[in-house]
């Protein structure tokens, strides 16, 4: 049987999500479907804005993060269950976007100590029974100390 598949191997679905079925949809209806998905997801949208940040420079990337970081330290607001899980999916992205996108190692320094130092106001203004708040700040720390290093900072100029 010509173009029989071998036992045992199937093929992929044209509409199989997978990286290569989407390039195929080309750049144009990629970036129109992102605007619309991104309408109603806000996690999705400060997402791709890091992205947009990134593919201009990393002082961008830091650029974002600081003003994300600096909203969330000017939220007073209670914190219900999913509030909560979304904040702690938002400060992991932008933790995450410090380690891996803020080449600066004196801005990824600030940038790691401005997220450390939400964990205490963040923390009284929800119940973080199962710890999912306090993993990404444990892990923020852990990336502090790193990051530290990395930067040869002398731990007298951090305490000021």
């Amino acid at each position: 049987m010509a173009g029989a598949s071998p036992p045992g191997c199937r093929m992929a679905s044209r509409t199989t999500l997978n990286a290569a079925n989407l390039e195929g949809l080309g750049a144009r209806r990629l970036a129109e479907l992102l605007i619309e998905i991104c309408a109603g997801n806000t996690a999705v949208r400060r997402r791709l804005r890091l992205e947009l940040a990134a593919a201009q420079s990393a002082e961008e990337v830091a650029r974002v993060v600081r003003d994300r970081l600096a909203t969330i330290g000017r939220s007073r607001a209670s914190l219900d269950w999913r509030k909560r899980r979304d904040l702690a999916a938002d400060l992991e992205l932008h933790r995450k976007a410090i380690v891996e996108r803020v080449t600066d190692t004196a801005d990824a320094l600030e940038l790691m100590w401005q997220l450390t130092e939400l964990a205490n106001p963040t923390l009284a203004r929800c119940d973080d029974m199962d710890g999912t708040l306090m993993g990404v700040f444990c892990v923020a720390v852990e990336d502090l100390g790193t990051i530290a290093l990395d930067a040869a900072a002398d731990p007298r100029k951090l305490a000021d």
